[in-house]
């Protein structure tokens, strides 16, 4: 069987961006499309950003039992959807689960031999430059985001890999390390 591995931390510390390093060194892995009730940013495609689903619609696959994992975060819902997953552990395809530290415990429920990966920022101070940075979010969602942050954090320690992303080329390199030794 393939392995799963869940990426997670606080939102704007650079999950995405060790993702697609990650892919770039490791092309076999794939990731898992998520489910969201936010609207789509500029540039986001559905079906390849994410499964955009209005609040009703994601509701009734929750209830249908189609998640894996499903997570409210700064107002919005998000999840990973269950077939996202099994269509490619079937294809023996490892799969990365980029999600809230609400979704990898529930993935941790689920699926105790997924592989965490904790990504933390150097500091408080960085998590809030690189959000406002981003230029993506209104002033109040930042501040929605770096209370949940605060949090997040705190949570650092229930994950048996932790990165701290001060350096993308050398936080990618970990996390492909981490990854290439699960996949032997």
């Amino acid at each position: 069987m393939s392995s799963v591995y869940v990426i997670t931390g606080p939102s704007g510390v650079g999950k995405g961006t060790l993702i697609r390093a990650l892919r770039g060194q490791i092309p076999n892995l794939e990731l898992s499309t998520s489910a969201t009730t936010r609207a789509p940013r500029a540039g986001e495609e559905p079906g390849v950003d994410y499964h955009f689903l209005d609040p009703d619609e994601f509701e009734r696959r929750v209830e249908a039992g189609d998640f894996l994992e499903h997570a409210t975060y700064s107002g919005n819902r998000y999840g990973t959807l269950r077939s996202e997953v099994d269509a490619r552990l079937a294809r023996d395809v490892p799969v990365v689960l980029e999600i809230e530290v609400q979704g990898a415990r529930q993935i941790r429920e689920s699926m105790p031999e997924a592989v965490q990966i904790f990504i933390a920022p150097p500091s408080p101070e960085a998590l809030r430059e690189r959000l406002h940075g981003r230029g993506t979010d209104h002033p109040e969602v930042i501040d929605s985001r770096l209370g949940v942050a605060v949090e997040e954090l705190a949570a650092r320690g229930e994950f048996p890999h932790s990165i701290v992303n001060d350096d993308v080329d050398r936080a990618a390199a970990e996390l492909a390390e981490i990854v290439r030794d699960c996949e032997r």
